[in-house]
C-alpha cells in the first residue's frame, strides 16, 4: 500500500498555519480485505511556517511502511519539501525539493 503525500496538501496545511500556530491532528483506522486487515495512522500538525506529516500502515503479516514529510514557506509563493518512506526491512527513501505556487 503507497501512501501519497502531495505537496498540495501540504501547502494547503501551511497556509492555514501561518500566522499562528495550528492545532494538532492525529487519523487512525483499518481497513479489512480479502488479504487480511490494515491499520494506518497519521498525524501532523503546523507552527512557525512548517507543517509536518507522519502516517504509517501495518499489514496482516505485521510489516509497517511509514512516511515522514515536512513542508516549509521559504518566500512569497515559495515552499521547500521533504519527505521519507521506510520500508518494513528498514530501507527508505528521501525526496525533498522546492515549488513556486503560480
Amino acid at each position: 500500500m503507497k501512501f501519497v503525500i502531495g505537496t498540495i496538501a501540504l501547502s494547503a496545511l501551511l497556509m492555514a498555519g501561518t500566522g499562528s500556530d495550528a492545532k494538532a491532528w492525529t487519523r487512525t483506522g483499518s481497513v479489512t480485505t480479502q488479504r487480511g486487515t490494515y491499520t494506518r495512522t497519521a498525524s501532523g500538525s503546523c507552527s512557525g511556517g512548517t507543517c509536518s506529516r507522519s502516517a504509517s500502515v501495518t499489514g496482516p503479516n505485521g510489516h509497517t511502511v511509514s512516511r515522514t514529510g515536512s513542508i516549509s514557506r521559504t518566500g512569497p509563493d515559495r515552499y521547500a519539501y521533504s519527505r521519507t518512506t521506510t520500508g518494513p526491512n528498514g530501507g527508505s527513501v528521501t525526496r525533498s525539493g522546492w515549488y513556486r505556487r503560480w
